[in-house]
């Protein structure tokens, strides 16, 4: 896996977006308990489930690689 340049960046970026897409759709509503880690995977799944992002195989999920996931989607975002 190939660490993108800016990506501690693009992963605030894709948690701010993600959250905001989350909530617009009404199936989740954040507060500040929640742990940077619990969006992260809310927000993957939830993008998987949509089918913005393609999910990664079972063998290979974790925090580090749903991050690098998130991280890839929005560098590819036009915002």
């Amino acid at each position: 896996m190939s660490q993108l340049k800016d990506e501690k960046e693009q992963l605030k970026k894709a948690i701010r977006i993600g959250m905001r897409y989350g909530e617009n759709r009404g199936v989740v509503k954040f507060d500040g308990a929640d742990s940077a880690n619990d969006k992260v995977e809310f927000i993957y799944r939830l993008l998987v489930h949509d089918k913005l992002i393609t999910a990664l195989p079972p063998e290979k999920l974790s925090q580090v690689a749903m991050r690098h996931k998130l991280a890839l989607w929005a560098s590819k975002l036009e915002i």
